[in-house]
């Protein structure tokens, strides 16, 4: 039968792909509208159990360097930097919105348990801030590991990286 690695090699393979496809675009966009509508609360649900999430830039990225802006590698501390955000920090009040590409089958790498298929998707955020002024914040690319066990996708790993090396620091909503 078909595999989740988003195989073309049958006609079954092919179905298989619009249809993973089809739910991890609609899990992205609910990602966005979450983080964007202020609900930061339910961020974490779109994560697996075990999950990795950090925020790094292009040209570390490239050069392998696992330094990151933003480093996850627990759900536990996803849900800390929510409740960081909410009761610890102080920052501007801004939001976020996401304009995402649509999702593409990446390669999977040594090690990836076999059903959990990888992503590349494009992203754009604008940052829009008390007084209404709105820049361009960030550009760049999710790539996504996916946990398939029953129910939506969850993200088992996503890699967040920024085109540019110039992170403004008030990186402090979730991208």
């Amino acid at each position: 039968m078909s595999s989740t690695r988003f195989g073309t090699d049958t006609e079954t393979d092919t179905e298989l792909t619009r249809e993973l496809l089809w739910r991890v675009a609609m899990v992205q966009a609910e990602y966005a509208r979450c983080i964007d509508a202020d609900e930061l609360e339910r961020w974490p649900d779109f994560f697996a159990e075990q999950c990795f999430y950090t925020v790094t830039t292009a040209d570390n990225h490239r050069e392998g360097l696992a330094a990151g802006l933003i480093w996850a590698d627990t759900k536990g501390m996803i849900c800390d930097r929510v409740s960081a955000l909410r009761e610890a920090n102080i920052y501007e009040r801004h939001s976020y919105r996401h304009v995402l590409g649509q999702p593409l089958p990446s390669a999977g790498q040594p090690g990836d348990p076999p059903d959990q298929p990888r992503t590349e998707t494009s992203f754009l955020v604008v940052r829009i801030m008390r007084d209404g002024s709105t820049d361009v914040f960030a550009s760049g690319r999710y790539l996504d590991r996916w946990a398939l066990a029953g129910g939506p996708p969850k993200l088992a790993e996503r890699i967040v990286v920024c085109d540019s090396s110039r992170i403004d620091t008030l990186l402090a909503l979730p991208l």
